[in-house]
């Protein structure tokens, strides 16, 4: 999955490919903005019915999550058919077309106003940060696999918190520190620099995971002051205008058997992203943030299936190892927030 495109819907951010790619580290920033509206009292004022409606709520948050991270990989499996006859910037250029035109037809008249903001400077460039997240990612997919590139994009959760630290000023304690310098010899295991089957196209996804955490950042900082749809109708406007900018260089007349795929890849990310929106409307952040990892499972099937792609033992290890750092990562923030 994109996870670059996790924290287009919703804020504080959450994980995303593709780019590409809802996860643990970002996720952690949608805790205080998406849980707040939840009912707190004392226990004399909770209606006995409360735990059993609170456990319902967050299974179906984790079975809306897992079908929006489901539908973000099926968006990468779909972006790299296309990207096999078609130039990257060009499927991006859908990917955000495909948002501006389903949001506008959600919103309808509503639109207009959601886009009003005091704060266009900080939309701009938070978009520019997704366009780049996407944009690196879905240019991995013409060289490396799909597995491959969701596994090292999925460092993004642990350099949130690293960003969150270097530049918001949050507390980074020595064992969450471990945990970044695990997940990035996780990154190191499957990139294999030195070796022999080292490709420099494995950097994509690296530097599209750096992106997105500009892009997490950026919508961390907006906070509570923005809703939702703002930063969807922002992202899909200048992520639409910039790579439009590129297509009189880039277009290749799009093959009247493969117009559906590209109308997919606009449907698959704007639906993602609203099943994403309900799941952290309905559960705690905190309670979904660790099933994004799946996206690697997923990501995993569709590269066998359909391209038949069968990741490596590095790949695995180092999958696994980006996984295990990245809870132990939101596992530690977990402990924080609670105490």
């Amino acid at each position: 999955m994109t996870r670059q495109d996790l924290t287009a819907g919703h804020k504080p951010p959450c994980p995303p490919s593709g780019a590409g790619s809802a996860n643990p580290g970002a996720a952690q920033g949608n805790a205080e903005s998406k849980a707040q509206g939840h009912a707190r009292g004392t226990a004399r004022n909770i209606p006995r019915n409360v735990p059993q409606n609170a456990a319902q709520n967050t299974a179906k948050g984790i079975v809306l999550m897992l079908i929006a991270i489901l539908i973000f990989t099926l968006m990468d499996a779909t972006a790299k058919t296309l990207v096999r006859d078609y130039p990257p910037p060009q499927v991006v250029f859908a990917r955000f077309l495909g948002q501006v035109l389903l949001a506008g037809l959600i919103l309808n008249r509503r639109a207009p106003g959601l886009m009003r903001t005091a704060r266009p400077g900080q939309h701009v460039l938070r978009s520019l940060f997704q366009v780049g997240a996407i944009g690196f990612f879905f240019l991995s997919l013409q060289h490396i696999g799909l597995a491959e590139a969701t596994a090292i994009s999925d460092l993004s959760p642990v350099l949130i918190t690293l960003g969150a630290a270097l530049f918001l000023g949050e507390r980074l304690g020595p064992r969450r520190i471990f945990g970044i310098l695990a997940a990035l010899a996780g990154a190191l295991i499957i990139i294999r620099p030195g070796a022999e089957a080292f490709s420099a196209w494995a950097l994509l996804p690296l530097m599209g995971a750096m992106c997105y955490t500009g892009n997490a950042l950026m919508t961390r900082s907006l906070g509570l002051r923005e809703p939702v749809w703002t930063a969807m109708l922002w992202g899909g406007a200048v992520g639409t205008l910039v790579t439009g900018l590129a297509m009189p260089f880039l277009w290749v007349p799009v093959a009247l058997a493969d117009l559906w795929l590209f109308a997919l890849i606009g449907l698959f990310g704007t639906m993602a992203q609203l099943f994403l929106i309900r799941s952290f409307s309905m559960a705690e952040a905190s309670s979904v943030a660790p099933f994004t990892y799946v996206g690697i499972v997923f990501a995993t099937l569709w590269g066998v299936v359909f391209y038949d792609e069968w990741p490596d033992l590095w790949t695995v290890a180092g999958a696994l190892v980006i996984v295990a750092a990245g809870l132990y990562v939101w596992h530690r923030e977990t402990r924080a927030k609670a105490g």
